[in-house]
Order: C-alpha cells, then sequence, then structure tokens
C-alpha cells in the first residue's frame, strides 16, 4: 500500500442560481442546520457528523435534464438518500418543494428533482 496523505471527504458542493434558495430546500427536506450562510455560499451540517452539503450560487448555472438527451446538460452528481418509507419521504419531498421526475429508471427507487434542477434518489 503506497503513502498518501490523510483525506477526508466532508461535504459536496451544489450549484444553483441561488444557493440560499436550494439550501433552504435541502434544509427542509432533510432537517439539517446551517453552518455557514453566506450570499453565495451556505453549508449544511450533517447531524450525524458525516459529510455535509454545500451549496453555491452560480451565475452561468444551466439546469441539468434528468434523463439527458443528445445536447442537453447532463447532471454531474447525484444524491442517494436511504429512508424507511418510501411513500412517506416522497411525499415530504413534495412539500419540501422536490418535482416527481417523469422518468423512473426502478421499481424500489423513486428520483426526485430538486428546485434547481438536480435529480436526487430515494430507495429503502
Amino acid at each position: 500500500m503506497e503513502d498518501r496523505p490523510r483525506m477526508t471527504v466532508n461535504g459536496v458542493v451544489l450549484d444553483s442560481p441561488d444557493a440560499r434558495e436550494l439550501a433552504g430546500f435541502y434544509r427542509r427536506l432533510l432537517g439539517w442546520p446551517t453552518g455557514a450562510d453566506e450570499n453565495d455560499w451556505v453549508t449544511l451540517r450533517s447531524p450525524d457528523g458525516g459529510a455535509g452539503l454545500s451549496f453555491q450560487t452560480e451565475d452561468a448555472y444551466v439546469r441539468p435534464a434528468w434523463p439527458a438527451g443528445p445536447g442537453d446538460q447532463q447532471m454531474m452528481v447525484h444524491l442517494d438518500i436511504n429512508v424507511d418509507d418510501l411513500a412517506a419521504a416522497g411525499e415530504h419531498a413534495l412539500a419540501a418543494g422536490a418535482t416527481l421526475a417523469d422518468f423512473q429508471p426502478q421499481e424500489e427507487v423513486r428520483v426526485y428533482l430538486d428546485p434547481a434542477g438536480h435529480p436526487f434518489c430515494l430507495w429503502v
């Protein structure tokens, strides 16, 4: 095994046209507390100590298409969120401001879109 410095992933950053708006959606969805809250940068902290989420305002943001076709802006990352009850979690996601994606590739997984168009998956 090669020597390497210790590295820890402490978060995932999602670009959006409005960092605060997207952070607000994920705060409602996940119930996570806010860490940093600046004009163009907001972080949410995972209460279990795992990796958090950060949101960055990007003036040139292009909403991804799901599923992407030729010439479409493809998603660059998506979140997989484990839930106890798929139907209840889906209703909660909709109430928080998500949209159910038209394309659903698996029976046991539900794909939703956040307000900036990033797909995320709920699964049991």
